[in-house]
């Protein structure tokens, strides 16, 4: 396993080191020492599954607030999704900034997404899956969201005509 520093601060990208027999491979895609080492967050109390039917479809952006802030470890178990995390951190050298990095089944990579930053998809294909480890307890207090397409952010979707909810499709632009 490979924690390659993104150029978010305190954004990686876990790489799997598959090793491979005639059976296939097993990896390794989660070492909480590792994670630690890193100053990462290492538990996670709470797991997801988000399935998507239709190729475009967008998700987010969300995040939770403090004192309910959730780390979040994102993976694409089935397809492949355009992964899209922002900084909302105050005070962070990346603060406003977003970067995007596709993830799919077939690299198995995850993304691992600090407190205090929004983070949303777009599935590439039908039939996608998106599973989540989550750091804190999902709260519908502190429940967060900016416009998937707020142009402060100035994001770059590669798929036009986006399936989205209308609650995602109503959050307010960023104001921070």
């Amino acid at each position: 396993m490979i924690l390659r520093p993104l150029e978010l601060e305190g954004a990686f990208l876990v790489e799997i080191e598959p090793a491979v027999d005639e059976r296939g491979f097993y990896a390794r895609s989660f070492d909480a020492r590792e994670f630690a080492e890193r100053g990462l967050t290492a538990t996670f109390v709470e797991a997801g599954i988000s399935r998507n039917s239709r190729r475009g479809t967008v998700r987010g952006m969300h995040m939770q607030l403090e004192p309910h802030a959730q780390a979040k470890l994102v993976r694409c178990t089935r397809g492949s999704i355009h992964d899209v995390i922002i900084d909302l951190r105050a005070g962070s050298p990346s603060h406003g900034r977003w970067l995007a990095t596709q993830l799919s089944s077939s690299d198995a990579n995850q993304l691992y997404v600090p407190e205090g930053f929004a983070h949303g998809f777009q599935t590439l294909e039908d039939g996608v899956e998106v599973s989540y480890r989550l750091s804190a307890y999902y709260d519908p207090g502190a429940e967060f969201g900016v416009r998937w397409n707020d142009p402060r952010f100035g994001i770059e979707w590669p798929i036009d005509g986006v399936v989205i909810s209308d609650r995602d499709r109503s959050f307010p632009d960023f104001e921070g």
